[in-house]
């Protein structure tokens, strides 16, 4: 009898199914978000896929191929001749994989801006979401969380590929003083700065969104803004971390790697920063060495975690000021 009972007055008898977990606003969010995004989060998910395929095939199959057409070519670093088919389709794909985590920053503060939250405030769908159980501050988080889970396992992983071809084509870069690591295309696409970017892509374009409502002008201004950042941490990257100096008595300096700053040292020990400037063509007799500041390749990791410091810094500061501005828009709602 008690048995009976228990099974009368459960959820459910031991051999019936699981009742279906209750639809959570939160859950419902997510669910809309993937939903009402998915060309863009497929468009992004095919790119990743692709890029991924590629680049594994460039760490095998396609190295082996370049560098037998390199061997069989004869050339060397300082020649100009033809590397074999092999080897231009290798370099493509390389190139491919740090050039996409280069422009992907613009592409993301674009629809960020204009599709992710400037079309929703615009078209009204954010406010139907808002009278649905959900505050403007959980649609918000939402909305910015899951592109973002998807941005960076995208970045993540495109960037571990691109790191596993530059440790296996080592010995092809040395035979052709190639790829540079300091590189723009190459610094980006080889560390933590390319994730970074991302998020901050990410929330130029939030804020734009929200400030603007308009999927339109906020797409252009997340489009600048990105490029505003980026272009500026471009110029000043080689200040975030000290340089390393070598003082030589003629102008054949054994240095190797991004260089800062060169010139002549007088006797005094003042500096004189020249690129072409020799001591007759300056007019200089008191010329006792020459000079080069510079970032060794020994400088990769500290210049890529302090701008990513910096970078993460400012998104976080974004995503605050965001939920700031959308409480101020929604009259103090939460």
């Amino acid at each position: 009898m008690s048995t009976t009972i228990t099974e009368t007055i459960g959820t459910a008898r031991s051999g019936d199914p699981a009742p279906a977990p209750a639809m959570t606003p939160a859950r419902g969010l997510i669910r809309a978000t993937f939903r009402v995004h998915q060309s863009a989060l497929w468009f992004w998910g095919l790119l990743v896929g692709l890029l991924s395929a590629g680049l594994l095939w460039a760490a095998g199959p396609g190295l082996d191929a370049a560098w037998t057409d390199y061997v069989r070519s004869g050339c060397k670093p300082i020649d100009y001749c033809d590397t074999g088919s092999a080897y231009s389709r290798y370099g493509l794909v390389v190139n491919l994989g740090s050039a996409i985590l280069t422009i992907a920053p613009a592409l993301i503060g674009a629809w960020a801006g204009g599709s992710l939250i400037g079309r929703e405030l615009e078209s009204g769908t954010a406010k139907l979401a808002w009278t649905q159980s959900v505050t403007p501050a959980r649609w918000l988080a939402t909305t910015l969380a899951v592109p973002a889970a998807v941005i960076v396992s995208g970045t993540v992983l495109l960037t571990l590929l691109n790191r596993l071809v530059w440790w296996r084509e080592e010995r092809l870069r040395h035979a052709l003083g190639t790829r540079d690591w300091f590189a723009y295309s190459t610094f980006l696409g080889h560390g933590t700065v390319a994730t970074a970017h991302a998020l901050l892509a990410l929330a130029l374009g939030a804020v734009a969104g929200l400030l603007l409502r308009r999927s339109l002008p906020a797409l252009a201004a997340g489009v600048a803004g990105v490029a505003v950042v980026m272009g500026t941490l471009r110029t000043v990257r080689h200040h975030l971390w000290p340089v390393e100096t070598l003082v030589s008595p003629s102008a054949d300096r054994d240095w190797t790697g991004e260089l800062v700053d060169r010139g002549l040292v007088t006797t005094s020990g003042e500096r004189v920063p020249d690129v072409g400037c020799e001591e007759i063509t300056c007019g200089r007799t008191d010329i006792a060495a020459h000079y080069a500041d510079f970032h060794p390749s020994s400088h990769f990791w500290p210049l890529q975690l302090v701008e990513t410091a910096i970078v993460l810094t400012a998104a976080t500061l974004l995503i605050r000021a965001a939920f700031l501005l959308l409480r101020r828009r929604t009259g103090g709602t939460v």
